[in-house]
């Protein structure tokens, strides 16, 4: 398979019923509130979706309710133990990240670097996801369905590590991807997960 027969498909699905709820979903992210506890619960989906589901992410976000935002971290893992197997790990990432958070301002040009040095639990995929959700459209959720599409089509080889130049490089070839289907990247992602799994999730 070619990158054009990938183009082909892209520009399918934008002429498709699932070109509105793409646009409803952008819609979504781009008008996400900007205040602190929204923007916590969101980067705390990130860091509970990583290595499960946004499922599962959905799910824990709405169990943990308000000790999420005023718990300590007993609390937090008693809560997290009832519907979440990694709640030890999972529980320390969000106590810490609450306070290094709000250290961070979320408008600087390297809020993606400054995510992944400054809280546990985040890599480049997760800070991404995370700022994709907050109305950033500019960056690529590198997963390993965005990765199975991009070798499927020729456009990589499957790393055996993902390091942080690796994926700056495969985020490259996206963006080139998306002008090419004028997208931006957010929408990219959407179609591609899409044509992948068959949800639209965030």
């Amino acid at each position: 398979m070619s990158e054009d027969e990938l183009i082909k498909t892209i520009n399918e699905l934008k002429n498709s019923p699932i070109n509105k709820v793409v646009n409803n979903r952008i819609t979504e992210f781009l008008g996400i509130r900007r205040d602190f506890n929204t923007l916590f619960r969101e980067l705390a989906f990130c860091i509970l979706t990583a290595g499960t589901s946004a499922e599962l992410g959905i799910k824990t976000i709405a169990h943990l309710g308000d000790t999420l935002l005023n718990g300590d971290l007993n609390s937090i893992q008693e809560k997290l133990k009832e519907v979440y197997r990694f709640h030890t790990v999972r529980a320390g990432y969000l106590f810490n990240a609450r306070d290094k958070f709000k250290q961070l301002n979320i408008n600087s040009p390297n809020i993606r670097d400054e995510l992944v040095e400054k809280i546990k639990g985040l890599g480049m995929k997760e800070a991404s996801h995370f700022l994709r959700n907050v109305g950033f459209e500019d960056y690529a959720i590198i997963d390993f369905h965005i990765i199975d599409i991009l070798e499927k089509y020729g456009l990589i080889e499957k790393p055996k590590t993902m390091t942080k130049n690796k994926y700056l490089e495969i985020e490259d070839i996206l963006k080139k991807l998306a002008k090419k289907v004028n997208l931006s990247l957010a929408e990219l992602d959407l179609y591609l997960w899409y044509k992948e799994t068959g949800k639209v999730l965030k």
